[in-house]
């Protein structure tokens, strides 16, 4: 039995050698890699300024370099372009004995790359569905930011920790909400190889290709708003831990390396600077109706690998943040970040400097994270269907023939927290700039309702207009 492993392990590795593109005829003059960027380059570009070629780059964590009878600490603040930022050696290199490939990142994080490169920018610069070329950015986006929080050196080691207690396996080998990635035979090839080796290195990197797309279903489930810092004299930096976890009730000092919140937790938000002025934020549909649940509770029908739509109509965009706003998501990217941070301007590295708050549990007390409340539909579902198929789900992506699909008790309770959530909101962001959605799906009818609340309040002047069916009373 051990020597026709060994047989089959030798074969695997002759064959997966043999395909890397450092090998095939067509690519003798590109070398095997071995500077591989965790945080692409492409990416880290959008967040310098015109003309600029090179970051404020801080190191948090400077080593400290011993000799005999001296020591010193090496500079924590470094003036570096994207190609020495965010990167370290051979770390997608798969390696059997003596043989070594970069397949993983030139084939693999290649293709991933492809997609966040289109759509990345095509989502930083939505204003409606009119403005879409098509909805591929939107289903591409998720993949990437699934590959992104997880190729990351913490990432491979959450990986590490998460493969002992929590089921991330993907059902087949095919993937939901995004366009289908079927494992090329290479990777199929070190799967079973990795297998046969046990090569913790290599199992990891193999099992990122598994995973990448685990946080697909709830990411594409929840309230998205694209926020923009276009009035702040602060922008968006870029950290070592790109996609970003918020949750307030987890305290960022409170977490050893590698943990981090769990976004099946209802309170998790998702932080994802898109450049200089944009940045996404993903908000559980559950949350934006009841702002005050327990945040660590886990969201309703929290699960990975489903099949699941999102309504391109109803995702939020156009809200200017103040300067204290940016600062405070700056330090919360900052404070989540692992070692490495960067930023056009030195000032923007310190936003404890400057923010209002550093408190982690206050940083979104105003609910500047949340979305536009009364611009959140309240629905109970979607469906979708032609050509022979059906597909259909309530809000949580209960299916029927789930025992809770469509809950009639639970969407009451919600509607009654829906409503008084709007309420609080609206009190508590009155005279701040509003988000909007596509004019298809709300013609400004949620900023009326909502300024007719203040007015009713007292908060703010103008006249009170009467529904139709009070005026019918009249």
């Amino acid at each position: 039995m051990r020597q026709g492993a060994c047989r089959i392990r030798g074969q695997i590795i002759r064959r997966l050698v043999s395909a890397s593109p450092a090998n095939t005829s067509t690519n003798k003059s590109s070398p095997q890699s071995h500077a591989h960027h965790y945080v692409p380059q492409w990416y880290q570009r959008r967040f310098l300024l015109p003309g600029q070629s090179k970051f404020y780059y801080l190191d948090l964590h400077p080593d400290t370099v011993v000799g005999e009878g001296f020591s010193y600490q090496r500079n924590d603040l470094l003036r570096w372009g994207p190609a020495r930022c965010f990167y370290k050696d051979d770390l997608y290199t798969l390696r059997f004995g003596r043989a070594a490939t970069d397949q993983m990142e030139r084939m693999f994080f290649g293709s991933v790359d492809s997609m966040g490169l289109s759509a990345v920018p095509a989502v930083a610069g939505f204003e409606g569905i009119s403005t879409l070329n098509g909805p591929d950015a939107f289903r591409n986006l998720p993949a990437y930011m699934g590959a992104q929080r997880f190729r990351t050196p913490r990432g491979l080691d959450e990986i590490k920790r998460i493969s002992g207690w929590e089921d991330l396996t993907p059902i087949g080998e095919f993937y939901v909400s995004t366009p289908p990635f079927r494992i090329p035979a290479w990777l199929d090839r070190a799967r079973r190889l990795s297998a046969l080796g046990h090569n913790e290195p290599n199992d990891v990197l193999v099992a990122l290709t598994g995973m990448f797309q685990a946080y697909t279903t709830m990411w594409m489930e929840g309230v998205w708003e694209i926020v923009r810092a276009g009035r702040s004299s602060t922008k968006f930096i870029v950290t070592d831990n790109p996609v970003t976890f918020y949750c307030k009730a987890m305290f960022a000092g409170d977490w050893n390396y590698p943990n981090d919140c769990n976004l099946s937790s209802i309170g998790t938000r998702t932080l994802f600077p898109l450049g200089l002025d944009r940045c996404l934020i993903i908000t559980h549909l559950q949350l934006t109706r009841h702002p005050r649940a327990t945040a660590t509770e886990y969201r309703e029908n929290a699960r990975y690998y489903d099949p699941t739509m999102m309504h391109l109509g109803h995702i939020q965009f156009g809200r200017e943040l103040e300067e204290d706003e940016v600062l405070r998501i700056n330090f919360i990217l900052k404070r989540r970040a692992t070692r490495y941070i960067a930023a056009a301007e030195e000032e923007w590295l310190y936003p404890e400097r400057y923010a209002s708050t550093t408190a982690w549990d206050l940083l979104d007390d105003d609910w500047f994270l949340l979305p536009h409340l009364w611009k959140i539909q309240f629905s109970s579902g979607m469906a979708a269907g032609g050509n022979g198929w059906a597909w259909a789900a309530d809000e949580y992506g209960r299916h029927p023939g789930n025992p809770r699909y469509q809950d009639p008790r639970m969407h009451e309770i919600d509607w009654v927290r829906h409503q008084l959530a709007e309420q609080e909101w609206a009190k508590k962001r009155l005279g701040k700039s509003r988000a909007r959605i596509d004019d298809l799906w709300d013609h400004g009818v949620g900023d009326s309702l909502m300024d007719r609340y203040l007015r009713q309040e007292g908060l703010l002047a103008g006249p009170i207009e009467m529904e139709d069916d009070e005026v019918q009373q009249v």
